[in-house]
This record gives C-alpha cells, structure tokens and sequence, in this order.
C-alpha cells in the first residue's frame, strides 16, 4: 500500500487523526540485530575510535529482539538543551513515538542483556564472551590497545540499519565484573564521582576524587558540579560518541544499553537525546543527570531499568564502612532512577542473599532471564513502575561552602 511507503512517525500522525484507535498496547514485532562496530576511547582524549567487523560476518546467527512503539521526548533543538545546562533557555520538547525494545518480553531483554555482556571483551574469543554463532568466530578489537584505557563498547545495527544499538561496557573490577584491565582507574573514578554524594569521600582516611567535601557532610554544590562536567569523563565522551554514530547512520533509530556503569551512562546519554534506553542492573542515576545539569522532559518511559533486589548497587545499600563496595574503594551511594524500573524481588521470590556477587551480568543472563518470571503469555517479566518519593543523601548538605568560582575546580566546562 502507499500509505507503507510513508515514514512511521507520519503514519502514526495520520492514523490518530482519521482513526481512534481502542487504548491497548501496540502489537509487538520484531527485527534482528548484526555486530557492526567496536568503539573505543584513546589515552587522554575524548576521541572515539570506530573499527568496521566484517561485512562477510552479516550474513548467518543474529540477535532477534520483540519490539513495539515507544513514546520518547526529545529536546526540539540540541542547541537549546545544552544551552539549558547554563540556565539560559528552557529546552522545548517533541513527543515522538518510535520503535522501541519490547521490555515486556523476557527473550528480548536476555538477548540486550548478551549485548551488554559483550561490551566487556574484546571479541569472541575471551572467556566470557556469549557466542552467537559459527559465524561470529571473527572479530577485531575496538580500543583494546595500550593507548586505550576508557569509554568501550560494541555497536550493533539491523539488517536495514534502521535501527542500531549502542552497548556501553560497565566498571572493569575483577572482584565484581569484567575482570581488570586498563579501562579500571577512569572506571572507578567516574563510579565515585556519578554515584557518590560529595566526591567519593566515605570517611576521612579516602583521598576523593574531587576537592568539594567543605566539612561534616556538607559538600560544596558548583565545585561538585564543575568537576562532573570535565571534558574527559565518560557522559562527554558518551555525547562524542552518539554524535558520531548518528553521522555514520544518519536515518537510523538508535538504542542504547549497557550493564552497571554502561547502563547509567546509556541513561544520561539517552535522555539527552531521547533514546530508548534499557540498563541492567546500574548505579541509581537520577542524582547524577541534575548534577550534569542535564534538563528532564515530564516523561522518561523511554529509559528502563532492570535489576533485582540481591544486587546492593542498583539498591542503593553497597555503602558504608563494611560495605564491600566501600572496602574496594567505591563509594556507591545513590539508589534514585530515571525512567521505569523491572525489579526482580530475588530475596523474597527465590530466597537469595543480598550479595554483591550478584551484581554481574552473567547471573543476570544466565539465571535472572533464564527462566519467565511472570506468566509467559505476558512476557515472562515483572510488572514495570516508576520510583516514588525517592531521596539521594539525604544526610548532607550542599551550597556554596567555598566560595568558588568555576575556575576553582576541576573540569570547568559544560558541553
């Protein structure tokens, strides 16, 4: 039909104009996913470097996924976002409707979830990595290399590049996930800087990783702020890179996902630009995106966090003295998300400790998805809701305690 051939938003537009259509949810499709890119950070910049898999590599065992229509807001003007983390202009927002990753659907989030799983190796060949086939035993590293010590991940697109996914590696610790590595100094530095109330300082014998603490829980606002802004910290190099993929596919819709800290930067970057978004068991991010200054649309349904109730870091209780993530040296003390939450009551379902052993990603694909939850008929996955009156730091106080002007700390200058 002709109407076919006309863009999705388009008919969508038109469909509700001549037709009401009863309020149920869109029927769910699905499309297929191919490793097209490996991205990653050079040493000391914010350069994301792009390397090509295979084109012989297309042709055979793919990623399928469910999908339906998802209601995203984005900012009219990029211009006028980022101008609005100065305070000099309210963005105004698009209400778009796009094909989105049915959440619903268990099969669908244990197929993301051997996405984000991946971002973490090199290539097929590493222990750990989920095999996707005979076809897939080819693959070439992405920012592996000595000089590359950040921002990783794997870049994946359907067949017709309408759609592609960015999966976005989480923290490299070998005692929670991913093994160490090069990537594990910014890692950590970027976990105690988003997730921590004032700098990563837990007590007074941690050195933090910014110079806002002002004294017995207090904590000075526009030092913490300027130092979460630096150029070099992973939410920048995140914009570099969505910047670039959208130059690469200029028509495609494009996702985002990730696991621990790349399931709260695929968040940050998400609302940023009105992305669907699905994280896995990551670091509460709330507190983070008004630190970032970044402005928030009334609805953030695209974003989805998925996690379960053993795991103590998207809970928001891997903190304090004999916390282990504090005995690691990450200070993890947010526990307020964005968007909509599938949380997963392990402890009370399945009799599971809160364990932060829990946390990695293969427990997620391989015993949390494993199995459906809920009924098959309704997609095997908990009901999802949104977090209610939800509190980060409650306990500290935050002002202007210094004094200082921007030049007074680290990392200046807002994108």
């Amino acid at each position: 039909m002709l109407f076919n051939i006309l863009p999705a938003t388009l008919q969508y537009l038109l469909t509700s104009y001549f037709w009401k259509m009863p309020n149920v949810s869109p029927p769910a499709s699905s499309m297929k996913f191919e490793l097209r890119h490996v991205h990653g950070l050079v040493t000391n910049t914010t350069r994301v470097v792009f390397n090509n898999v295979a084109q012989s590599l297309f042709t055979a065992d793919t990623y399928e996924v469910q999908t339906r229509p998802t209601r995203v807001s984005k900012a009219r003007s990029q211009s006028d976002f980022f101008s609005a983390r100065f305070g000099r202009v309210e963005p105004m927002w698009d209400s778009l409707e796009v094909e989105g990753p049915n959440v619903r659907d268990r099969r669908t989030l244990q197929l993301l979830a051997n996405m984000s799983n991946n971002a973490y190796f090199e290539d097929h060949a590493k222990t750990g990595w989920y095999d996707l086939g005979s076809e897939w035993n080819t693959s070439y590293p992405f920012g592996w290399e000595p000089d590359a010590d950040g921002f990783r991940g794997h870049i994946f697109a359907n067949e017709d590049n309408s759609t592609v996914v960015v999966s976005v590696k989480g923290t490299s610790a070998g005692w929670i996930v991913g093994g160490s590595g090069p990537t594990t100094r910014k890692d950590k530095l970027n976990d105690n800087l988003l997730f921590s109330c004032c700098c990563g300082r837990v007590g007074p014998t941690w050195t933090p990783v910014c110079p806002c603490y002002s004294g017995s829980y207090k904590c000075d606002q526009q030092c913490l702020e300027d130092s979460l802004a630096e150029k070099s910290l992973f939410y920048s190099v995140g914009i570099n890179l969505y910047n670039n993929v959208t130059y690469m596919y200029p028509n495609a819709n494009i996702w985002l996902i990730g696991h621990s800290l790349g399931g709260s930067l695929a968040s940050l970057i998400g609302v940023t630009f009105g992305a669907p978004v699905v994280a896995f068991e990551s670091p509460a991010e709330k507190l983070a995106a008004s630190r970032l200054h970044l402005p928030i649309p009334l609805s953030t349904e695209h974003i989805t966090n998925v996690y379960h109730t053993a795991d103590p870091i998207p809970m928001g209780v891997c903190s304090g003295y004999t916390s282990l993530c504090t005995a690691g040296g990450y200070a993890m003390e947010t526990q307020c998300h964005m968007g909509k939450v599938i949380r997963y009551d392990t402890v009370s379902k399945l009799g599971w400790s809160v364990d932060i052993r829990t946390h990695g990603i293969a427990v997620i694909v391989e015993k949390l998805l494993a199995a459906d939850w809920e009924d098959a008929e309704q997609g095997g996955v908990p009901d999802y809701y949104e977090e209610e009156d939800c509190v980060d730091c409650f306990n500290w106080e935050y002002g202007n305690f210094k004094n200082t002007s921007v030049k007074g700390c680290p990392g200046s200058t807002l994108l």
